[in-house]
């Protein structure tokens, strides 16, 4: 099992930086200040799901099988990791209230269910 190194500090929440790489074969050592990968940042959870969206090349449908979770969520959980990321910017408090005008449409015609309802605005 590779561990994964942390990318924050437990005393003060404080972001990791890195100072020093060793080679595994010669054991030569550099030093300076390096900046981490942008997907270490994210959960083992977050991970798992990003390789499975590229696995399915991006056809949600293909993502919700594989995963065994609904669109509503597959859609949440890549808005998720998108802002985890940095990819997208906040979205404004009228686009937030029209999004919740739609689920709640959709719940209200039978389009989803409750528990579905719940996790797209808990993803909001």
């Amino acid at each position: 099992m590779k561990l994964r190194a942390p990318t924050n500090c437990p005393v003060c929440g404080g972001e990791y930086e890195i100072t020093k790489l060793n080679c595994s074969k010669c054991k030569s050592e550099l030093g300076g200040k390096f900046s981490g990968c942008e997907f270490c940042s994210l959960s083992d959870e977050d991970t798992h799901f990003i390789l499975t969206f590229l696995k399915c090349r991006g056809n949600i449908k293909d993502v919700e099988k594989e995963l065994k979770i609904s669109y509503p969520t597959v859609r949440g959980k890549l808005d998720g990791v998108l802002k985890r990321l940095g990819l997208v910017g906040g979205i404004s408090e009228e686009e937030i209230k029209k999004e919740r005008a739609q689920i709640f449409d959709k719940l209200n015609n039978g389009e989803i269910s409750a528990d579905q309802a719940a996790e797209m605005l808990k993803n909001l």
